[in-house]
């Protein structure tokens, strides 16, 4: 593969997980795991829910308690 061939291509791809990234934070994408990391650190004898359910009850307290949102 040519030099320059290969700087392009890595520079698409560079910019495709950047847009894949920001697609996953509007998203929610990173929010099990940083709610994962809130209770480890500030609630260390918490038990972590199971992605499925941290779901479910997000969407659950969505419904009880909507507020402005696009959707």
């Amino acid at each position: 593969m040519a030099p320059r061939l290969r700087v392009v291509l890595g520079r698409a791809w560079a910019v495709a997980r950047g847009v894949a990234h920001w697609y996953s934070a509007i998203n929610g994408g990173q929010d099990y795991q940083r709610y994962v990391d809130h209770l480890r650190r500030n609630h260390p004898d918490a038990p972590v829910p199971t992605v499925r359910d941290y779901w479910r009850e997000r969407y659950a307290e969505a419904e009880r308690n909507p507020t402005n949102r696009c959707c």
